[in-house]
């Protein structure tokens, strides 16, 4: 049984870029572009959404020693508030392009949009699951994401980002009620925002949830 995505597919010279973190209410968003080698084979590849955190890691080394090229890159929690979650992110896969050691001559975006690249691009909805180069830069966003994460939850703790990763889940948007937004959130997104400007009865994180829900 072959375990991963198929690595015959790799095509020379074709990036594939992903995403982590268009939905948390605070930090960065993180963009990874990875050119993988035909001659290299990487085991066990797939969405970073369906690995163990241990393989997840372990592909994060492996990725980064085989692959002809791989660039992580961010938009920061300013850009975002200025931007907007959408132009932020095509601001870092932009720059995690334009980062890459080697020019490719197509960049695989996943999802339904491309940014504005020198190379073309063409967009795969649900590439992570499809194609091998995404997938790797999937793993290479995630695991960077998650450490800064873990980071930040000793900076600011209280929130949990160490276990939500910043996500609006119902221990987060407690937090947020009890010690209002940290210097890493995200002012734009519904749920901080709305807290900020008391424009909701702080009755308890329920609240805030619809809110999240209704909002970016």
């Amino acid at each position: 049984m072959q375990l991963g995505l198929d690595f015959s597919l790799v095509e020379e010279l074709v990036a594939g870029v992903d995403e982590v973190g268009r939905g948390p209410l605070c930090g960065a968003v993180v963009t990874a572009a990875v050119i993988l080698d035909p001659r290299r084979p990487i085991k066990g590849l797939n969405d970073s959404k369906k690995l163990t955190q241990t393989r997840r890691e372990s592909l994060f080394d492996e990725i980064q020693e085989k692959a002809l090229a791989w660039c992580i890159a961010r938009a920061e929690v300013e850009e975002i508030d200025r931007l907007n979650i959408l132009h932020a992110t095509m601001l870092a896969m932009q720059r995690a392009v334009e980062g890459l050691s080697v020019l490719p001559r197509l960049a695989l975006i996943d999802g339904n949009r491309c940014p504005k690249l020198k190379v073309p691009s063409a967009a795969v909805i649900q590439g992570d699951a499809q194609v091998p180069a995404i997938a790797a830069a999937s793993i290479l966003a995630k695991v960077s994401r998650d450490r800064e994460m873990h980071a930040m939850d000793i900076c600011y703790p209280g929130y949990g980002l160490a276990k939500h990763k910043g996500y609006p889940t119902p221990m987060h948007l407690e937090a947020l009620l009890r010690l209002g937004p940290s210097p890493i959130h995200r002012r734009s997104f519904a749920p901080v925002r709305r807290l900020l400007e008391g424009d909701f009865p702080k009755t308890g994180a329920e609240d805030l949830a619809v809110v999240g829900e209704l909002g970016d």
